[in-house]
């Protein structure tokens, strides 16, 4: 059974370098493990991909030792833990606003004493059944990770609630959704709301990460103690290429 990169990093006050990907491309997942990536998101909130497809970019990331973070397009507690039954090393779940919504997320995919996940063991994240329960049970627990996602003015102010949450392993930050939201209700500035989930983190002693495309914002959040970073964007550098090949046509 593989040991998380990204919980390595983060036990070591490192910061976890997280790639994007959002479309079924066995091959980056070699080439993001190869360029020193630990971590890949793979969103499938917002893209769609089935079953069968996951689950071969799961195996890859297995097959190159490389996590895969991903972000489920549902709630449902057996379709959560399947996830990571099929070798995803953590999930990131969007908008959770309460500490109720975190407890019932570790209900949905943590082991007894912490949560209430269903037993299994046959998985490839078991190496499909070649170890015993509780030795599987004590490594899931170990191995696999809980991000809840900061994307609403309710979520700041529930942020420290959150962060307290056992079984909850860092929080992510989503400043498109979030922006959106306190643009409209004038709350508080979205840098205010990174100090609020920075301070709540740091209280609890969890991790917290965001995307920071740029150098500027990577090295701005980095100061604040942010460790899970996307520092890659699946589109950004799609549409970077294509803009500099086309040139050539020049």
């Amino acid at each position: 059974m593989r040991r998380s990169k990204t919980l390595a990093r983060i036990r070591n006050r490192e910061v976890v370098r997280t790639a994007v990907l959002g479309h079924f491309i066995p091959a980056y997942v070699c080439h993001a493990a190869r360029a020193g990536y630990d971590c890949i998101w793979l969103d499938l909130e917002h893209r769609a991909q089935d079953i069968r497809e996951i689950q071969a970019l799961l195996a890859y990331a297995h097959l190159y030792d490389i996590d895969i973070l991903l972000r489920p397009p549902t709630l449902e507690k057996t379709g959560l833990y399947r996830y990571l039954e099929d070798g995803a090393a953590g999930l990131l779940i969007p908008h959770v606003s309460t500490p109720e919504k975190a407890r019932m997320l570790v209900d949905s995919v943590k082991f007894p004493p912490i949560g209430d996940r269903g037993l299994d063991n046959a998985g490839l994240d078991a190496d499909f059944h070649i170890h015993d329960a509780d030795t599987y049970v004590a490594w899931a627990n170990r191995e696999t990770f809980l991000t809840v996602q900061i994307e609403t003015p309710e979520a700041v102010r529930n942020a420290e609630a959150i962060a307290a949450t056992p079984g909850v392993d860092a929080i992510f930050v989503g400043p498109g959704d979030l922006g959106l939201r306190l643009r409209q209700t004038k709350e508080m500035t979205l840098d205010e709301a990174f100090e609020r989930v920075a301070a709540a983190c740091a209280k609890h002693g969890k991790a917290w990460g965001c995307p920071a495309v740029s150098p500027e914002e990577l090295k701005k959040r980095k100061a604040q103690g942010a460790q899970l970073l996307v520092a890659s964007s699946e589109f950004h550098s799609w549409m970077t290429d294509l803009k500099s090949s086309i040139s050539k046509y020049d």
